[in-house]
């Protein structure tokens, strides 16, 4: 699909919303009149949004680190302050764009509304809503490629979580290491978008079976320039496979330790790392 913003009804009262990269899929709990209300406000903030963000592009793709001179815009703006918290490791707004635009979206949907619950999904970076007494559930899909549930976790109303982002190298972004999945929970989407990143680039070994090449060659516009990207992993021996969990579960818990986030689970090949009070619930999803 390609020109301006694009709407349509899906099944089961979702929205999607599409315009050139962004696509969102949007839910609603409630009633009817204030669900519709909802949807249409989403609707007149995501056709903004994405004109704000082309604006600033040569901005976002600078290191968010405090030589950056700033941006305008409100997505923006969420982006930087997204990275910044995980100083000094240097992050590009773009490591958060994602997560971003899908809370601007939740939070105009949400003003002056009563809903039970919602969320925002850009491609799997996710802006969560939830009332008092609700809970929404989640589900963990390691390999893209064969789209099945590797786990599940219920996310209630007074745990601290209002976004969950994945990255890994089989994402739609690049990635530095080779999970196939790392699946962040924090505290609105941004957040998880940036913690994210940085934790599936920790989930990381050398071997000869990873085939990586600079970011540039791939997309010549990439804020990653020629830094090594992962684009191949071949089966890897048991050993190598728990070290790089270990890796990227050690950054998970240091950031959890710093309150940046609320919890982690890294996947890679067939194996499963938890990182947080979220660990019994996927745990238990993973081995059912």
């Amino acid at each position: 699909m390609s020109g301006g913003p694009a709407r349509r009804l899906l099944p089961h009262g979702r929205l999607h919303l599409q315009h050139g990269p962004i696509d969102l899929i949007i839910k609603a709990w409630g009633e009817a009149a204030e669900i519709e209300a909802a949807y249409v406000q989403a609707w007149r903030r995501f056709a903004t949004v994405l004109p704000e963000l082309v604006a600033e592009l040569p901005l976002l793709r600078r290191a968010a680190d405090d030589a950056h001179p700033g941006v305008e815009g409100k997505v923006a703006r969420r982006m930087i302050e997204a990275c910044r918290r995980h100083r000094p490791a240097l992050l590009t707004p773009m490591a958060a764009v994602a997560g971003a635009v899908a809370d601007e979206v939740l939070e105009a949907m949400l003003a002056r509304r009563r809903l039970a619950k919602a969320y925002v999904n850009n491609g799997g970076d996710i802006a969560l809503h939830l009332a008092p007494g609700e809970r929404l559930d989640i589900g963990l899909v390691a390999d893209v490629a064969r789209p099945t549930l590797a786990g599940s976790a219920g996310i209630l109303a007074d745990w601290p979580v209002r976004g969950v982002a994945t990255s890994g190298w089989r994402g739609r972004s690049f990635s530095l290491g080779i999970a196939d999945a790392a699946s962040v929970l924090a505290g609105d989407g941004a957040a998880a978008d940036a913690a994210a990143t940085l934790v599936g680039n920790a989930v990381d070994v050398d071997h000869p079976s990873i085939a990586r090449e600079a970011a540039c060659t791939l997309d010549e516009t990439s804020d990653l320039g020629e830094r090594l990207v992962t684009t191949a992993v071949a089966a890897l021996p048991p050993a190598q496979v728990e070290e790089a969990l270990r890796r990227g579960a050690a950054v998970a818990a240091a950031m959890r330790a710093q309150g940046l986030i609320f919890g982690a689970v890294l996947a890679l090949q067939g194996r499963l790392s938890v990182v947080g009070e979220i660990a019994p619930r996927l745990a238990a999803a993973a081995t059912g």
